[in-house]
């Protein structure tokens, strides 16, 4: 596949990433034309300045990395994220809320975040270390029924997780394709082989900080 790059989210969401090193992340995309970045919410206004002369969109996250927050401070994000420059918004499901069974609470929450992005494209983070088969299948549903655009693997920060899995984004892949949702995995995606077979299981776009490694 000689067309790689368009399906690579440069992504650096560390804690204790430097500023030096997110500079690099942004001429690294430009330099192999990258879809995309994937940064943390406050270095947005940075990778547009950086990014203005390109094509590579801005990704970035919210209620990252547990899902955890009030939907009203996710929308909160969403809304800032988008002023700052991001195109597409990348949220972390309420894990809790899911295997709660509150669905209604995460159909909610889905569609509020994806009201706030105003047009723009939002990623729903079901997390699937965490998550059992008929979990992943049920988080997938919800995604529809939220109005999402992306159903995504995971946060890569689950301890001991292994992130993206290719019969996890095959289920996923064929939950969602009949309602036009795509399906973005994330987490372990480390090398070519294991990018080829994520797009083989219906994976358009790859998460991953090993983007320059996968397309050399």
């Amino acid at each position: 596949m000689e067309n790689l790059n368009k399906y690579v989210e440069h992504t650096l969401l560390k804690q204790d990433a430097t500023i030096a090193e997110l500079v690099k992340l942004f001429e690294e995309a430009k330099e192999h034309k990258f879809l995309g970045v994937c940064v943390n919410p406050c270095y947005v206004s940075l990778a547009k300045e950086k990014l203005k002369d390109s094509d590579v969109k801005i990704v970035t996250v919210v209620g990252f990395p547990l899902g955890a927050n009030t939907t009203e401070t996710k929308i909160f994000e969403t809304i800032n994220a988008i002023r700052d420059g991001a195109d597409e918004i990348d949220m972390v499901i309420n894990v809790t809320m899911l295997k709660d069974r509150n669905l209604e609470y995460v159909v909610n929450e889905i569609s509020g975040i994806k009201a706030a992005c105003q047009g723009k494209a939002l990623k729903v983070i079901i997390e699937t270390d965490l998550l059992t088969k008929e979990e992943i299948k049920l988080a997938s549903e919800l995604c529809v029924k939220g109005g999402a655009d992306f159903v995504k693997t995971s946060t890569g920060f689950v301890k001991g997780g292994v992130g993206a899995k290719v019969e996890d984004v095959e289920l996923m892949f064929n939950t969602v394709k009949d309602a036009g949702l795509q399906v973005k995995a994330s987490g372990g995606v480390r090398d070519k082989q294991a990018a080829l077979a994520m797009i083989k299981a219906g994976a358009v776009r790859l998460g991953t900080s090993s983007g320059v490694k996968i397309v050399s």
